[in-house]
C-alpha cells in the first residue's frame, strides 16, 4: 500500500490546500500534495467527498468541511449525489472563506462533478490569490467554472484516474505550476491613484484607448473585455468598493443576453453598479453587435441575418431593429435603477467599428430605435442624465465626452457625500 506524508498542525497558519474527492481521487490528489511538499511548501488535503462523511486520511475531513454547510452536515448527506455535490460546494465555499487568512493557494482536482463542487470555491477568494483547477472540463466551456475569477485550469489530457506515465507529468506541472505562483508571487503595487473600471471590446479599442490615454495621470485605469465575464469581473470589483467608478463604454454583453448570443454577462448586469451606487458613466459600445463561435455554429434562425466572420472562432451579427429597440428599453430601466451619480451618452454617429458608412453594420434605423427606446423608457426627470451626441463612438469627441462626463459624475459623488457628513 502506497503511504502518503502528512503535514502537522503547524501548518494550519498558512498552506495550499489540496481539494478533491478522496473517496475516488486519493492517490491523484496525495500525488498532488507530496509534489507540493517536495517544493519545501506546506499544504492541507482536503476531502469533499459525498459518497459518506467517514474519514479518509486527510487533513480536513469531509465532515470538517460539511459543517460549514448553513444546515450542517446533514445538508450534505442526503444519499443522493446531486443534491449532495451541491450542498458541498456550499460547505467548502463557507469553510475556505471562513479560514481565508490559512489558505495560501487552492489546488483542485477532478472530473465534472468535481469542477462543479470546487469552482464555487475558488471562484470566492480573492483576485490574485493562486487558484488551480485540474479538470477534464477544462477543454470544454469553462466559463461556469472560471467565473470572473483568475483561475488557472489545466486539462490532464487522460481523466483524472489512476497516476500512469501521463497523468503523472501533467499532475506534477499543476502542483509546480502553484508553487512557482507562490515563489514568485508578484505584490499588487502601491494604490496612489484611484481605480476606474472600462469595459472594452475590439470594435470600441480606439474610444478606450483614447479615454485611458486622458485619464491615465489622474486614474489607475482597469479595463475588462466584454466577453460576459469581464463585465461581471468589473460590476463584483465595483460592488466591493475596489472601483471608484466606472466608464462601461461597451455594453455589448446586453445585446448577448437579450437576442441569444454566447457572451451574456447574465439578466443582472449593471445590478451590482446600481444597487452600490458607484459612479456610473455607461456607453452603447457595441450594442450592435450580438456574438457567436464559428460559423457554423451561428442558429439556423439567424443565418438569413447580417453576419461578419470576426476571425476563424467568432462570427458577429448585426442587432435589427426591434431587438435595437428591447435593447434600449432594457439598457433604460437599468439606468433608472441607478442608486449613484449616472451619465448615458449615445454617440449618434455609428456604436463600433463596424456601424459606420461603408462598414457592413451601418445601420442607422436600428440605432435610432434603440435611442428612441432609451428616451421613451426614462421620465423627464431621468432623461436629464442621457447626452445623445452627433458623433462616433471612437471619435476623438466622443472620448473627450466620456472624460468630461466622468469628471461630471465623481464631482457629483463628492458633494452628495459631503451632505451626508
Amino acid at each position: 500500500m502506497t503511504t502518503y506524508t502528512t503535514t502537522p498542525d503547524t501548518a494550519h497558519a498558512s498552506s495550499v490546500w489540496i481539494a478533491g474527492t478522496f473517496d475516488t481521487k486519493a492517490a491523484e490528489l496525495h500525488y498532488i500534495a507530496d509534489c507540493m511538499r517536495a517544493q519545501g511548501l506546506a499544504c492541507l488535503t482536503v476531502d469533499v467527498s459525498t459518497s459518506s462523511l467517514e474519514p479518509r486520511g486527510t487533513d480536513i475531513t469531509a465532515l470538517e468541511v460539511a459543517r460549514h454547510h448553513p444546515q450542517g452536515s446533514q445538508a450534505v448527506a442526503t444519499g443522493e449525489r446531486g443534491s449532495a455535490v451541491t450542498a458541498m460546494a456550499l460547505a467548502l465555499q463557507n469553510c475556505v472563506l471562513s479560514r481565508q487568512s490559512e489558505v495560501s493557494g487552492l489546488l483542485g482536482a477532478g472530473g465534472s462533478g468535481a469542477a462543479a463542487l470546487l469552482s464555487p470555491a475558488l471562484q470566492a477568494l480573492p483576485v490574485g490569490l493562486p487558484k488551480v483547477l485540474v479538470t477534464t472540463m477544462a477543454a470544454g466551456d469553462v466559463k461556469p467554472y472560471v467565473g470572473a475569477s483568475d483561475i488557472f485550469m489545466l486539462y490532464p489530457v487522460t481523466d483524472v484516474s489512476g497516476i500512469n506515465s501521463i497523468s503523472a507529468v501533467v499532475l506534477a506541472n499543476a502542483a509546480h505550476a502553484m508553487a512557482g505562483m507562490l515563489r514568485f508571487r508578484q505584490p499588487a503595487p502601491p494604490r496612489t491613484k484611484p481605480a476606474i473600471g472600462l469595459s472594452m471590446f475590439g470594435v470600441t479599442t480606439p474610444c478606450v484607448q483614447a479615454v485611458t490615454q486622458a485619464l491615465g495621470e489622474d486614474f489607475d485605469c482597469i479595463v475588462f473585455h466584454a466577453t460576459g465575464a469581464g463585465g461581471q469581473a468589473m460590476e463584483k470589483l465595483a460592488a466591493s468598493g475596489m472601483l471608484r467608478a466606472v466608464l462601461d463604454i461597451t455594453t455589448t454583453e446586453m445585446a448577448d443576453e437579450l437576442v441569444g448570443g454566447v457572451l451574456s454577462a447574465g439578466p443582472q448586469r449593471l445590478d451590482a453598479i446600481a444597487q452600490a451606487g458607484v459612479p456610473y458613466v455607461g456607453s452603447v459600445g457595441a450594442l450592435d453587435v450580438v456574438n457567436f463561435w464559428a460559423k457554423d455554429s451561428v442558429p439556423e434562425k439567424f443565418q438569413n441575418r447580417t453576419l461578419h466572420v470576426h476571425n476563424s472562432h467568432v462570427t458577429l451579427m448585426r442587432t435589427n431593429t426591434a431587438e435595437s429597440a428591447e435593447i434600449g428599453r432594457w439598457l433604460a430601466h437599468k439606468i433608472k435603477g441607478m442608486s449613484g451619480p449616472t451619465r448615458l451618452l449615445i454617440p449618434a454617429g455609428g456604436f463600433s467599428a463596424l456601424d459606420a458608412p461603408g462598414q457592413p453594420f451601418y445601420a442607422p434605423e436600428a440605432n435610432a430605435a434603440l435611442m428612441d427606446a432609451v428616451q421613451d423608457v426614462l421620465s423627464p426627470q431621468k432623461q436629464r442624465l442621457v447626452q445623445v451626441l452627433p458623433f462616433h463612438i471612437n471619435s476623438p469627441e466622443f472620448a473627450a465626452a466620456l472624460v468630461a462626463a466622468l469628471h461630471e459624475v465623481l464631482h457629483e459623488s463628492a458633494q452628495n457625500q459631503a451632505i451626508s457628513e
